[in-house]
């Protein structure tokens, strides 16, 4: 199988460049090239997003990329974050801090078999980073939210405390939101 040289940065550190098949999706690249299984394979179609990273851009602003169906080459040159990359880590790597998103899926324990968190949490990371760039007025906070949300699945039907604890998540990061002009 061809491969190509890899460059690309995780979670804030750069990655060995390393030959890389070209047809490896960036899942199998996270699961066995750097260890990182918090990215999880559900459907395998892209569909459910419990696959899903955030690449950030130049522009300080970031997306949510499947990577069940995208391959590694696609991130060439590219900084992503997976789940493992949002807690507050100390020089030992033992974590000090979880994001505000990470804290609120937790007090509204917003999970149950968790394997849905990890897309959820990066697409409420990716909303919060967002708003705190583009505010909106309370009142569209639930619509923007559910948009946010929609296209990610649990089988669990856990919903509901996602919503909660994203809604909160949102309104404890300060310039998030504003009242209606």
């Amino acid at each position: 199988m061809p491969a190509r040289s890899l460059e690309v940065t995780i979670n804030g550190q750069a990655q060995p460049v390393e030959d890389i098949p070209e047809e490896l999706m960036m899942l199998d690249y996270l699961h066995e090239y750097r260890n990182l299984t918090g990215t999880r394979f559900g459907c395998g179609k892209g569909m459910c997003r419990a696959c899903t990273v955030i690449v950030d851009k130049p522009d300080g602003s970031s997306e949510e990329v499947r990577t069940c169906i995208t391959g590694a080459h696609y991130f060439n040159g590219k900084k992503i974050r997976t789940v493992e990359g949002h807690a507050q880590r100390d020089e030992e790597g033992h974590i000090e801090t979880l994001s505000t998103v990470q804290q609120q899926f937790l007090e509204h324990f917003s999970f149950q078999c968790s394997y849905c968190a990890p897309g959820f949490v990066n697409a409420a990371t990716v909303l919060v980073e967002r708003l705190q760039r583009q505010p909106i007025a309370r009142s569209q906070l639930e619509n923007t939210i559910s948009e946010a949300l929609e296209s990610h699945i649990c089988r669990c039907t856990g919903y509901v405390r996602y919503f909660e604890a994203v809604r909160d998540a949102v309104l404890k990061t300060p310039g998030t939101t504003k009242e209606a002009s």
